[in-house]
């Protein structure tokens, strides 16, 4: 992965993060407000008709909450959260490029290098990757542990739980896919040997075939050959 392609996936999981700490809020509004949204619209009512002449600014800014305060009344909390889950679900996916631009770069350390880059400079993207990836993971395991409402609390950990337990699944399968393409490999290997084996026994029996074939054919065409038999 180039820099400016880990640049873009870090600037994506860093907005990622930022939109679901919005999220949070939006649906700690959206709770809050569930009944009270008549309550709400008639204080904020009461508090733009105290000011004298208003400014069109301050109507500007009135109107403006008015339609925040009835888009949230309107908002129910499930879809609130799906909205969280859907930016998390981005986090992740640009952690795990990254995670995987990391693994491509030190399985490319261990390659003889031959372009223009340092070997330095790519040290440094390698301890760039890195800590920004542990960085992140670690704001968001803040936030969605210690910043969030109640029963939110322990999807993170959840999560985590599930995550780990997907990566586990995952390499005992490729382990599996592994050992069968290994005794694909091994069956395919006894194939190819057992047809060489035949394919010589093959050979040798044609050899032996058309050998003796030549010697019958050179005996009966012998002089001696065809003297004994003009005598007999």
């Amino acid at each position: 992965m180039d820099p400016i392609t880990i640049a873009a996936a870090f600037k994506a999981a860093t907005t990622a993060i930022e939109l679901a700490k919005k999220g949070v809020a939006f649906y700690k509004e959206v709770k809050a407000t569930a009944g009270d949204v008549h309550d709400v619209l008639k204080d904020l009512k009461e508090q733009y008709h105290k000011i004298v002449h208003p400014s069109p600014e301050q109507t500007k800014q009135y109107q403006e909450e008015v339609k925040r305060v009835q888009k949230v009344a309107e908002t129910h909390p499930q879809d609130a959260l799906n909205s969280i889950w859907d930016q998390l679900g981005v986090f992740v996916d640009e952690y795990d490029r990254l995670s995987k631009a990391f693994i491509e770069e030190e399985a490319n350390a261990k390659k003889l290098y031959k372009g223009d880059e340092s070997l330095a400079r790519r040290a440094l993207r390698r301890v760039q990757i890195r800590t920004q990836l542990d960085a992140s993971l670690a704001e968001v395991r803040e936030f969605m542990v210690y910043k969030t409402p109640n029963e939110l609390r322990d999807v993170w950990t959840r999560f985590e739980a599930m995550w780990e337990q997907i990566v586990q699944e995952q390499n005992e399968a490729l382990q599996e896919e592994l050992r069968r393409g290994q005794v694909l490999t091994w069956r395919r290997r006894r194939a190819i040997n057992q047809l060489k084996a035949l394919a010589t026994w093959i050979g040798a029996i044609l050899f032996v075939t058309v050998w003796m074939w030549g010697v019958l054919i050179l005996i009966r065409t012998s002089r001696t050959y065809q003297l004994l038999w003009s005598s007999a």
